[in-house]
Parts: structure tokens; sequence; C-alpha cells
């Protein structure tokens, strides 16, 4: 509500593969917003097509590896709000929110030598913080 996208695309080669988890997430947009799911490989393809341009679009991504990967296929990215990663074995928590592993922190750190700001808030009201100021408290 508070972005005014018109279009959510999730980036997710594991989502786009998942039928029922993309038919889910393309049922649950809100009214008058497009919701699509694509794999990586889509995304850089139709990145530059015309029929975008002008539209205000947000992207979700499951992992931080999969946005390392659409910047390094061309895709222009300034910022990145991570909102979330759940735990799991052999992840490490930042934050009350975020959970991150070995790969996790690589894909952050060339993300970050690119320039690209990398904020961690789960909703907009939340002050923003910088994710490698997280990561730096735990990769000791």
């Amino acid at each position: 509500k508070e972005t005014n996208v018109t279009r959510i695309i999730v980036v997710s080669d594991e989502v786009a593969a998942d039928t029922v988890r993309k038919t889910l997430l393309t049922q649950v947009a809100p009214p008058g917003v497009t919701a699509h799911v694509v794999d990586v490989a889509k995304m850089i393809r139709v990145y530059n097509n015309p029929m975008y341009a002008g539209q205000r679009v947000m992207l979700l991504f499951t992992n931080p590896t999969d946005v390392e990967r659409i910047v390094e296929g061309g895709v222009k990215i300034t910022s990145v709000n991570i909102g979330g990663m759940a735990f799991r074995q052999g992840k490490t928590q930042v934050n009350n929110a975020i959970s991150v592993d070995a790969k996790d922190i690589e894909a952050f750190n060339k993300l970050n030598a690119r320039g690209i700001e990398l904020e961690a808030r789960k909703v907009s009201t939340d002050p923003k913080l910088k994710m490698m100021d997280l990561i730096a408290k735990v990769d000791k």
C-alpha cells in the first residue's frame, strides 16, 4: 500500500517450479496489483521489456543469492530491503527476523561491494538497520 506498486514479481527458481506456491502467491496480491512468479533467468530476460516501462514494480526474493544473480545479469537494483529470512539449521540469527548462512553472507558481501543499499526491517515503520552491520556482529 505504501509503495504504490502496480506489479509484484516474485523472483525465484524454486517458487517458479512449485505450482502450488506459485498459484497462491499470484492470488494474494492486493487489489489493483498484478502478481507474477518468474525464475531468475526470465527476470533477467524481461527486465528491459518496454511493456513494463513506467510501472512501479516490487521484486520479492526468497534469498540474497537470487538478488546477486539478477544484478550480475544486468538488472539495476539500488536498494534491497531484507524483511525476513527464517531460521533453520545451519543458519545464524542476526536479529529477530533474519537468519543467514555462509552463502547468504557471501551474496550480501557481493551486493554491498556493488554499492547496493542493504537495509533490514520487517515493516516500513521499523527503523532502517544496515544489513552489513548485523552480519558484522555475528560473522567473526
